[in-house]
């Protein structure tokens, strides 16, 4: 097996490299820290990877990396769309507008980049994985994250249009909804966390859901149910409900 991966230096990114290499698969690991990233490289000594240093933000570069991993090991067979951020926002203040664009541009159109280098090899070919990782956070707007919130929701939209575009070219298009994973994006949360996940069990169930092939998957499934029951509040009970929920700090490093 064959997987390239962005968000690949820490959080659920190291812990899918982790999970995957225990499997046996070649690995292509993108992220901007590449000191990070040839740390892990190195405590996966019985796994073959290559490590490319990049923002998905640059499709340029995400281009480069992807086609240097298919002409060393070929067309992968799972590309995992990881890499995101995460910091609280306010449209009230125009400070706010550059981590606005920087968490739409990386959750979303990093995803868009990622996928579009492998897209016409996974086509011919009929066949491939690609996944993207979205959240419950994309289920409902959540006051003091409108960015993130947003992200997420145009996440999901966007991998649910490519998988309808790609219906019957072999190719799968698979959504993952986490809840809480303890990583560093969420370590600084000044909120309880129901149904807190490590990054490897995390991993795991990514993992299987992505082998099984699933559409769309939520997980833990307690958070799968919290989910479907934001989704069916309705807007005046759900607006007071979350008007005085706590917030994500605003803070000016992502």
């Amino acid at each position: 097996m064959k997987v390239f991966l962005t968000g690949a230096s820490s959080g659920l990114g190291s812990a899918l490299a982790r999970r995957y290499a225990a499997e046996g698969a070649v690995l292509g690991l993108y992220a901007r820290r590449v000191d990070s990233l040839r740390q892990l490289a190195g405590t996966l000594a019985s796994a073959t990877c290559a490590v490319y240093a990049g923002d998905v933000r640059d499709a340029a570069a995400l281009r480069a990396a992807a086609h240097d991993f298919m002409a060393r090991y070929g067309t992968p067979d799972v590309v995992v769309a990881n890499a995101g951020v995460s910091i609280g926002t306010l449209t009230a203040s125009e400070d706010d507008n550059d981590p606005f664009r920087t968490v739409l541009d990386t959750n979303v159109l990093g995803m868009v980049h990622t996928f579009q280098p492998f897209l016409s090899a996974f086509v011919a070919g009929k066949r491939g994985k690609l996944v993207g990782v979205a959240s419950v956070a994309g289920f409902r707007g959540l006051p003091g994250l409108g960015a993130y919130s947003a992200s997420k929701a145009a996440a999901i939209s966007y991998l649910e249009s490519l998988r309808v575009e790609l219906r019957g070219s072999g190719v799968e298009v698979i959504t993952l909804c986490p809840g809480y994973v303890a990583t560093p994006m969420t370590e600084q949360n000044p909120y309880p966390m129901p149904f807190l996940l490590s990054a490897d069990e995390a991993a795991r169930l990514m993992v299987r859901a992505i082998t099984r092939g699933h559409r769309f998957y939520v997980f833990p499934w307690q958070m799968a149910w919290v989910g479907r029951l934001l989704r069916a509040l309705p807007r005046p009970i759900y607006d007071l409900a979350f008007a005085r929920a706590p917030r994500k700090p605003r803070a000016r490093s992502i």
